[in-house]
């Protein structure tokens, strides 16, 4: 670092408003993926929400999980079923999507002012989006409350995949063609496919080889 380059301002979130937190964490940790939650309520509506605090959490057997900050549809749907169905959004569903992240009623279906379809699943009761290029057919594990507001975070096991042969190259998901869609801070949004760049991954036995950096 140079001499002369200024040192970083630190901010404590204990002195910030929760306000200001969220603006905070949702610019630096960029871009989420959007888990596209698709749920059946216990008044038979079908919903669907996007939530970017979206992850995955393992891979034998595959875990996802996602979180709502407050007890919103999504999470009493799945409390109710016991099951969700994650979706993945491309490009061409972004508008879609934007739709669905309106405060709709519980008896109204996003699917229908959105103009998606609702597919049925395999294994559980949620539906999934018939346009989405893929599905996560998933099975609840656990809600845990986490924070003040508090945030419900769901994770369930993933117990179905639904691909689309059009992402598919090789066998395997290909980014370019899935071409999804990430969050970013505010309105705004990344594209994936733009911007894609690999880096070979190394082993030690590359590494060391060269000669350390000088710090």
């Amino acid at each position: 670092m140079p001499d002369d380059a200024p040192e970083p301002i630190q901010l404590d979130p204990r002195a910030l408003s929760a306000r200001d937190c969220y603006y905070l964490v949702t610019s630096v940790v960029v871009p989420r993926p959007i888990g596209w939650v698709s749920t059946l309520g216990a008044n038979g509506v079908y919903n669907l929400a996007p939530h970017s605090y979206f992850t995955a959490l393992s891979d034998d057997p595959p875990i996802v999980g996602f979180s709502s900050t407050g007890l919103k549809d999504t999470v009493r749907n799945v409390r109710f079923s016991g099951d969700f169905v994650v979706n993945v959004v491309s490009e061409e569903l972004a508008e879609a999507m934007n739709v669905t992240a309106t405060d709709f009623p519980p008896d109204q279906s996003e699917f229908v002012w959105a103009g998606l379809t609702p597919a049925p699943s395999a294994r559980v009761r949620a539906p999934r989006v018939a346009e989405a290029p893929v599905a996560l057919e998933c099975r609840l594990l656990q809600i845990l409350e986490l924070g003040n507001a508090p945030a419900y975070f769901v994770i369930g096991e993933v117990l179905l995949f639904h691909v689309q042969p059009r992402v598919l190259r090789d066998g395997r998901v290909d980014p370019a063609l899935l071409k999804p869609v990430g969050r970013l801070a505010g309105s705004g949004y990344s594209r994936t496919a733009a911007g894609l760049f690999t880096i070979k991954r190394l082993r030690w036995e590359d590494v060391r080889q060269r000669e350390p950096p000088l710090v």
